[in-house]
């Protein structure tokens, strides 16, 4: 079998559009990761960036299982001796929502210079709006 290759000229990204309202944070962003990586389409090649650009809005709505709300621990590190810092899911939610998706469907990319490029291609808003109407986004419901 052969694996073939697409110029820039043949690859037409579309938009797809996600409310994250009652969907479990999980298996949304296993679904998205894959419209980002574009293993969704017949044509997909683990090393060119053949995915379409997703657009997920209530970000703040997304539900979590079980005591994962208080119990589940963002990292990072300034880069300084002892520079850890650590927030809760709770804690994110209130200040920064979009995040939570962010930091779960970027973990599902893989980690080069190609998913950094697939992880450019998601936006996630808080609210219900988004300046995205210009390029038209099909609304994708998620079998979750």
């Amino acid at each position: 079998m052969k694996t073939t290759a697409f110029k820039k000229a043949d690859i037409q990204a579309k938009w797809y559009l996600v409310d994250a309202e009652g969907k479990t944070l999980g298996r949304m962003a296993t679904q998205v990761a894959n419209i980002l990586r574009g293993k969704n389409k017949p044509t997909f090649t683990p090393n060119q960036d053949l995915g379409d650009h997703v657009i997920i809005i209530n970000a703040e709505k997304v539900a979590v299982t079980g005591k994962k709300e208080t119990d589940k621990t963002y990292y990072h590190h300034t880069g300084y001796v002892g520079g850890i810092k650590s927030t809760t899911l709770k804690k994110l939610r209130a200040e920064k929502p979009e995040r939570i998706i962010k930091y779960a469907v970027h973990g599902m990319l893989p980690k080069t210079k190609l998913g950094n490029a697939m992880g450019k291609k998601l936006k996630v808003y808080s609210g219900s709006t988004h300046p995205h109407l210009a390029q038209k986004p099909e609304v994708l419901s998620l079998s979750v």
